[in-house]
């Protein structure tokens, strides 16, 4: 028997009112709409944590059992359901104390046990860092939630009350989890819809970053001057009254702006304190909607509508389920009147989000309810997350993706797709379907052909155009902003890159074991086997990429491989002077095991020779280049190759331009440079005086031919005096 199996047993639930302390009958008042029978199993939960928990404390001095009964009261202010709030008050057993897994799942059931242990964080582990440690935790906290949903409002509830009671830890303490908390836990809970929480989280986490400037705006909002105060009055009055004369049943309040929401729009949009308190708000809360519409036309008669200002989300939700229509009017004192319209469900799911689907139970299946919406979002990050190498890749990723902006696209067929904000037409093509993203090769948006790389706007109606060849670039990890889609780019690149190593790792092999004339196909499995077993190797393509990459000399492993081979030929493979007559022919796009040398710029066409250096495999030198002379001191390390027949793709080139110092010159030589279909990518001056200037242009072209016609159109300028290749 396990020493947590006597505190499940020997500590029955407290039965008499006069036993509880005033934090349980909090949380039993705030969990009023639970039957007796359940409030009883609330009891006994507390009197089982309060046991397991015994002598624990918190920094603040109380006992450690009031956390968690806090965390229970946050989630049954929620309307959670009973498993929810004991796996709350019981959230850090399985951490902190001998209570295990299992006690839990016989005493209440193997669904507390179950969100228990997904609270739970990761003490057993070691870590590099701390910042590593936090992304792992994130990481198991979000596949526990893949599992059941209720996971992560526990951990948000954990979060706010940690939050409120931010007053005992350090200030580097404080300032640590208030930007984690700013971060991540209030994006996390606005993109699950729980606006109240994600509202405290972002103010307490605010206060605790910089309570200088809370304070200051905290009584700057206390201390509204009257004429603002009677302005708000009379347009809630006026409202008011032609929602009346309607017959409209509503509810309308008046919505006073938080200071994260204040200071947020006075740094982001450079705006003064008085600009962004000169915006009224209101909200009107309708049965249902048909009402939703009506109420738009009765205050839009009401005070004119801005043009361009109105968004329909209950035709349209938000991904997280948030629905309402939102509209800004030209108010009676030349300021702004934002007002929000909405139904009594919609008003909860907009302030509960998933939370509402445990306490409100009409309509909360549809596809477009808070917590379908949260399941979709999150088997998105699992599927994420299994791409991606590193915990805090994956966070980085998912910071992406929680971004509250979005837009909504339509796909051929009618769907909706929301991204985040600035999403490309690529983001797109990865949102329908890995598979389409590494196919696509350009996008139809509202039938007009574009690049991939065009960003989208809300209403566009998009179509990816794909090809069977078409593979990811790196170059799209430069324009693309959703996580799945930056996951999804790497994981391919990771994959092609290592086909490409182990395809040109072959060649090498081969190479130099027909050197000691052998060859890999007649060398003996077991020999083989041996050698992959010795350097731990777990298959052939590995040993193959290694060498692709610089990390083994191909020679020394064909060594190792024809240990029967002639003595004179091991003589002959390791003292070689020269380079081989056959060379290995490159087409260029060799993914990151093949690069060509800053210094001397190698273009198709050239002579060329490889080095080959430890990581980052084979560099391509032109043969003319004068570092070429120090290489050869290491002629093991030299590889002979060629270019290919065909060889694709634009390469780095430079040249030194001597020009005539007037104004235009630079204009007239980079026009030139354009119409020859060559891209610049850098131009700097690296002489300069009163007659002359000498610039470096550093561009794109195709071989060497291209480089000679680029030389050619800037020659016939007149107002050129030098060119010269670099």
């Amino acid at each position: 028997m396990t020493p947590a199996e006597p505190a499940l047993n020997t500590y029955p639930a407290a039965a008499d009112d006069t036993e509880l302390p005033d934090y349980v009958r909090e949380l039993e008042l705030a969990a009023h709409y639970l039957p007796e029978a359940q409030r009883q199993q609330l009891r006994r939960a507390w009197a089982v944590g309060a046991a397991a928990h015994a002598g624990q404390t918190r920094k603040s001095g109380e006992p450690y059992i009031t956390h968690p009964v806090a965390v229970a009261k946050v989630l049954a202010e929620q309307g959670l359901d009973i498993e929810t709030l004991i796996a709350a008050i019981l959230h850090d057993t399985i951490e902190d104390t001998p209570v295990t897994r299992e006690c839990l799942s016989t005493e209440f059931g193997p669904t507390v046990a179950e969100l228990v242990d997904g609270v739970t964080k990761l003490d057993k582990l070691q870590f590099r860092d701390r910042q590593e440690a936090a992304a792992e935790s994130f990481r198991k906290m979000l596949l526990a939630m893949a599992r059941d949903l209720r996971v992560i409002l526990i951990k948000l509830a954990d979060r706010l009350h940690n939050m409120r009671t931010l007053g005992a830890q350090s200030m580097e303490a404080r300032q640590r989890i208030a930007l984690e908390t700013l971060e991540i836990y209030a994006p996390i809970a606005q993109r699950l819809g729980m606006n109240l929480i994600k509202a405290e989280l972002q103010d307490l986490g605010f206060r605790a970053m910089h309570p200088w400037r809370h304070a200051v705006i905290e009584k700057r909002i206390r201390t509204q001057p009257v004429v603002r105060r009677e302005s708000l009055v009379q347009i809630e009055a006026h409202l008011a009254q032609r929602l009346a004369k309607e017959k409209l049943p509503h509810r309308l309040i008046s919505r006073v702006k938080s200071p994260w929401s204040i200071y947020t729009k006075m740094h982001n949009e450079h705006k003064s304190f008085n600009q962004v308190m000169d915006v009224f708000g209101f909200r009107v809360v309708v049965k249902n909607v048909p009402d939703c519409y009506h109420a738009l036309g009765v205050v839009h008669s009401a005070y004119k509508p801005l043009d361009g200002r109105f968004r329909d989300f209950i035709a349209i939700p938000k991904a997280n389920g948030y629905q309402s229509l939102h509209t800004v009017l030209f108010g009676p004192y030349g300021s702004p009147v934002e007002v929000q319209i909405r139904t009594e469900d919609m008003d909860l799911v907009a302030e509960r989000g998933i939370a509402a689907h445990w306490s409100y139970k009409h309509g909360g299946e549809g596809p477009n309810s808070a917590q379908s919406r949260a399941h979709s979002w999150i088997a998105n990050l699992v599927e994420s997350q299994r791409a991606t190498g590193s915990s805090l890749e994956f966070l980085e990723n998912v910071k992406v993706d929680l971004f509250p902006d979005e837009v909504y696209l339509f796909t051929p067929k009618g769907d909706i797709l929301s991204l985040p904000r600035n999403s490309t037409a690529l983001d797109f093509a990865y949102a329908v379907h890995t598979d389409v993203g590494n196919r696509a090769v350009a996008a139809r948006v509202d039938g007009k052909l574009v690049p991939l790389r065009t960003k989208l706007a809300s209403g566009q109606r998009v179509e990816i155009i794909t090809a069977k060849s078409s593979s990811p670039k790196p170059q799209w990890l430069e324009f693309v902003v959703s996580g799945k889609a930056r996951t999804s780019i790497r994981q391919q690149l990771k994959q092609l890159e290592h086909e490409d190593a182990v395809q040109l790792g072959h060649r090498m092999l081969d190479r130099a074991l027909e050197s000691l004339e052998t060859s890999l196909d007649r060398t003996p499995a077991l020999r083989l086997e041996a050698y992959l077993s010795e350097n731990r190797y777990p298959r052939l393509e590995a040993l193959l990429a290694d060498i692709a990459l610089g990390n083994r000399m191909p020679n020394q492993v064909a060594l190792a491989l024809a240990r029967e081979a002639p003595g004179k030929s091991r003589g002959r493979a390791i003292d070689r002077p020269r380079l081989p007559e056959d060379k290995i022919l490159i087409t260029g796009s060799e993914r990151g095991v093949i690069s060509f040398a800053n210094c001397c710029l190698p273009l198709p066409g050239d002579e060329i020779m490889g080095y080959h250096t430890a990581g980052r495999g084979i560099v391509v030198h032109r043969l003319d280049c004068p570092n070429v002379a120090d290489y050869r001191k290491s002629p093991d390390r030299w590889v002979s190759i060629g270019w290919d027949r065909q060889v694709s793709g634009d390469f780095a080139a430079a040249l030194r331009i001597e020009v005539d110092n007037r104004p235009g010159s630079l204009a007239q030589v980079a026009a030139a440079i354009a119409e020859a279909e060559s891209n610049i990518d850098r131009v700097e001056y690296l002489e300069r005086d009163a007659n002359i200037a000498v610039m470096r242009f550093a561009i794109e072209v195709h071989d060497r031919r291209h480089l000679a016609d680029v030389m050619r159109r800037v020659r016939r300028l007149t107002v050129v005096l030098g060119v010269q290749r670099m």
